[in-house]
């Protein structure tokens, strides 16, 4: 499979069990695989790709956006846009790592890959790095999952 940054995937549920992050977004598959991911590049790591996890309650994360916003007055850890016409909400604050075994398929809709605007992958590019570079300094609570954990377990089994 072609990883493509930008477009979006289904993670494989062997990931959810061999990483055992409590915080994770885990699949939930009655009759739909979701939540589907939004993929983007390790810039560092050959072998990783970045997953956002995109969720369809928009209201919910936008009152914590709001809050955050209020709060803070930048939110680098929750985007929106649309998704194949729908707006969605993209929780970079759930965000982590996977590798290719992983990776389960591409969301793909009426046999079209399922893709947005440049404007928006480039705001959750810019983002998700932003946050990553955060977290990596030590500012951990920028994300849910323990992705700085999550990381090395992914980089150790591919040196072992």
């Amino acid at each position: 499979m072609n990883i493509k940054a930008g477009n979006f995937y289904f993670i494989k549920d062997e990931f959810f069990e061999v990483i055992k992050d409590k915080e994770l977004m885990v699949n939930k598959e009655n009759g739909y695989m979701r939540p589907c991911y939004y993929c983007f590049k390790d810039n560092r790591n050959n072998g990783l790709y970045w997953f956002i996890p995109v969720s369809s309650k928009v209201e919910k994360y936008k009152a914590i956006y709001d809050k955050k916003l209020e709060r803070y007055k930048r939110v680098d850890t929750i985007a929106f846009g649309y998704i194949y016409g729908r707006k969605s909400a993209f929780l970079i604050q759930n965000m982590f790592p996977t590798t290719m075994e992983y990776i389960k398929e591409q969301y793909i809709k009426q046999n079209k890959e399922v893709t947005i605007n440049d404007d928006l992958k480039k705001e959750l590019n810019t983002k998700a790095n932003r946050v990553l570079e955060l977290v990596k300094a030590g500012n951990k609570n920028f994300v849910f999952p323990d992705i700085i954990n999550i990381e090395k377990i992914l980089l150790d089994k591919d040196h072992t």
